[in-house]
């Protein structure tokens, strides 16, 4: 066994690991209390990521600082409550420890909320050489290739590398593609005329191609029209029906043997969840999740919850899982705060059932889709909701009033002052 990370004595707490601080960690840590439960939260990072505004960053909208929030920010005033930095690794259930990169740590109750990553069906090349939009450190390099891609296209006079470097191509129609779509067709009207005037900016192309017969499959058919007329209107190219079968040499070929050359790919296809190694075989579920009853308790545990993205909750209404959103994780984490506080009592748990609030995505300026459970809306009222709605869950008050200078700025000009390269620090010898 692995050296034992240094935390400090339970006492007669009992200790709840909480392994990621996304929205369903975040807000089970939040709630917990603290006279109850010692609590452990694990991250790889040092702070909460409002993911839902990642292709912001990636496109020059908002810095990345304004979407984080450090977790020692806002637990600094909660006792009995610790935060390491590290990765799960492995869990031994049988002897209630979670080993980590930094070592072993023992539990009386152990919550897995992972999340989710990049899902490239195993291929493998496709995850080299494309970008992904699920990190910060990832959506800082997307914004640095789109900018580098011009300085390069007009430092270039090879036309056809030109034409590479100005074509972006973005695989995957759901949510993030169609707003990854709509920004960059806002960067190529407002912006990139302005940054690049000995460019013929007409030439930069933006495909989102889809293997679905349509776009938002998660909405409904009106919402998927609309957003694809929309999108078609500001001069994005549309390939549905489509699926990639290769990435090679800046050539994208499609099933159907098109070919699209381009230096500039996004993947955004597919989630698949982050697991933890060393639970029961009957515990993993399709996409990499973690099956769960209604408890959210993992199958086969005893004590092990998992919520969120990676978990797996087959219901009637939902016989695949709930949606890998924003949502369930909250709604998730509440419940679980409630049936932990039970088990300590000795009452009986309460079974999850999922309230859907609706599904909204951005299109572009002035433009959204909302849809509620009994109507839907679009155009720029569904747009001023979508920005009241990330607003009000933005973590802190500073990073909600940067955003919405951000925003109003961006508004009002035309003009987000955010486009910078920059790279990283390489070493060099005297």
């Amino acid at each position: 066994m692995m050296n034992k990370v240094d935390i400090p004595d339970k006492g007669k707490r009992k200790r709840i690991i909480i392994v990621g601080g996304g929205f369903g960690g975040l807000k089970l840590a939040r709630k917990l209390k603290n006279d109850i439960f010692q609590i452990v939260l694990l991250d790889k990072n040092n702070y909460h990521l409002f993911q839902p505004l990642l292709y912001q960053v990636a496109t020059a909208g908002i810095e990345p600082s304004a979407i984080s929030f450090p977790f020692r920010k806002i637990f600094k005033r909660r006792k009995y409550f610790h935060i390491r930095i590290c990765e799960a690794q492995r869990v031994i259930p049988g002897q209630n420890v979670l080993e980590t990169s930094i070592g072993s740590i023992e539990y009386d109750y152990l919550v897995i909320a992972t999340g989710c990553y990049t899902n490239y069906f195993g291929n493998n090349e496709m995850a080299l050489q494309t970008m992904s939009l699920k990190t910060t450190a990832e959506a800082l390099a997307n914004r640095n290739q789109v900018l580098e891609s011009f300085e390069k296209a007009q430092n270039t006079s090879d036309m056809d590398e030109r034409k590479k470097l100005m074509t972006f191509l973005i695989v995957g129609g759901g949510a993030t593609g169609i707003e990854l779509s709509g920004a960059l067709a806002e960067m190529r009207n407002f912006i990139l005329p302005q940054d690049y005037p000995d460019l013929d900016i007409k030439h930069m192309r933006i495909v989102l191609i889809d293997a679905a017969p349509r776009l938002l499959s998660a909405f409904s058919e009106k919402s998927s029209e609309e957003v694809k007329d929309y999108l078609l209107k500001k001069g994005v190219e549309i390939k549905l029906d489509s699926k990639v079968e290769s990435y090679e040499n800046d050539m994208l070929v499609l099933s159907d043997g098109t070919t699209l050359p381009s230096k500039n790919v996004y993947w955004v296809a597919g989630v698949k969840a982050n697991s933890i190694a060393g639970l029961p075989s009957e515990a993993y579920g399709p996409g990499n999740r973690l099956k769960v009853n209604e408890y959210n308790k993992i199958l086969g545990s005893s004590n092990i919850f998992a919520i969120g993205d990676t978990a797996l909750m087959v219901t009637k209404d939902y016989p695949r899982g709930h949606p890998q959103v924003v949502q369930p994780a909250i709604q998730q984490a509440k419940l679980l705060v409630h049936n932990l506080d039970n088990l300590e009592k000795g009452l009986p748990m309460k079974p999850f059932v999922y309230h859907n609030k609706g599904s909204m995505a951005t299109i572009g300026r002035n433009n959204a889709i909302v849809e509620l459970k009994k109507f839907r809306f679009s155009g720029f009222f569904a747009w001023a909701v979508w920005l009241f709605i990330h607003l009000m869950s933005i973590v802190g008050v500073k990073n909600k009033l940067f955003i919405f200078t951000d925003w109003m700025w961006s508004y009002f000009t035309y003009d987000p002052s955010l486009r910078l390269i920059i790279k990283p620090v390489k070493k060099r010898k005297d």
